[in-house]
């Protein structure tokens, strides 16, 4: 059968995406779960979409002149390590119950989380407090939103929770919230140290900007604004570093950080300070090689066409 030009083209480009595109890295502490399958929107290169219509515009709105901030590294700020962290737990770990203050969109566990579960910030961290779990019996991530452990007789509680099946590419319900605002996991979105040694970073990456419009894209499910102008970014909107911007001067491991923003982008996650990129938490960090990645400003980034891309099976 002829194929319409035009439904070519979109096939052509989507099959070459999928070439491109590979199984998310093993998790570090639990080797037989991969980071979703190779079909996932996390994992699928988008190096050659094209560019979306407002571009320029959405680009402006986050900031032009503003340059990225690796919301991660090693050592500690005020008291706790810097980035988000995560852990795992053997398939018998002891799940709890747990109090969520958007129950309605949260998934009810129970939740194995252990007595000693790093919390993002640390203990006695104000901020998001996310904490995220990997299961490495059954390959499934746990994430919370503002957990808290047990205190004055009251068990866990926490803003929200969600699970998600490591092997699958199921997404949340439309309009749910997850860990995040855009309803999207937190984890396969984070600069991990040993994606490294793993032959780099091979997924997109997560950040956050201070407005977003009321709207999400696939993958995202939920949007956390009252703005509508389509200036603004949705929940979801995947950008990418322009093919053109010269990295070879940076350090190591702010190369590899901008290598993956050339070839998987990153997507809006969540509300926050424009620019800055997530990350997992990890003494082997050089803070001075990341930080050079200030010197990349907004101006270099493009928004990207994600439409021909499709939903993967299970999605």
């Amino acid at each position: 059968m002829r194929v319409p030009l035009v439904a070519g083209i979109v096939a052509a480009v989507a099959a070459a995406v999928l070439v491109a595109s590979a199984p998310g890295h093993p998790v570090s502490g639990a080797p037989h779960c991969r980071l979703f399958p190779k079909s996932n929107p996390w994992n699928q290169r988008v190096d050659h979409l094209p560019v979306a219509k407002r571009s320029a515009a959405i680009v402006r709105s986050i900031g032009l002149s503003t340059g990225l901030h690796p919301d991660f590294g090693s050592g500690k700020y005020n008291g706790g390590p810097i980035g988000i962290p995560y852990t795992t737990v053997p398939g018998d770990q002891k799940k709890v119950g747990v109090k969520f203050g958007y129950a309605g969109e949260s998934d009810k566990g129970p939740y194995p989380i252990p007595g000693n579960v790093p919390i993002e910030g640390g203990r006695t961290s104000s901020g998001d407090r996310h904490a995220l779990i990997v299961d490495r019996g059954d390959c499934k991530l746990y994430e919370l939103y503002a957990l808290y452990p047990p205190s004055g007789g009251r068990g866990w509680r926490a803003g929200s929770g969600a699970i998600w099946s490591l092997g699958s590419n199921h997404v949340r319900p439309a309009g749910w919230t997850s860990a995040d605002a855009a309803g999207l996991p937190i984890l396969p979105g984070l600069a991990r140290y040993e994606d490294l040694g793993q032959g780099g970073i091979d997924h997109a990456l997560r950040f956050t900007v201070s407005r977003t419009r009321r709207a999400y894209i696939y993958p995202a499910r939920h949007f956390a604004s009252d703005l509508t102008s389509k200036d603004l970014p949705a929940m979801g909107q995947r950008l990418r570093l322009k093919a053109g911007y010269d990295i070879s001067h940076f350090p190591g491991q702010a190369r590899a950080v901008l290598r993956a923003l050339k070839r998987y982008g990153m997507i809006v996650a969540d509300n926050g300070s424009d620019w800055y990129i997530s990350g997992a938490p990890s003494k082997r960090w050089n803070n001075d090689d990341l930080h050079t990645l200030g010197q990349v400003r907004g101006s270099a980034f493009e928004v990207v066409d994600t439409s021909p891309l499709g939903r993967p099976p299970g999605g």
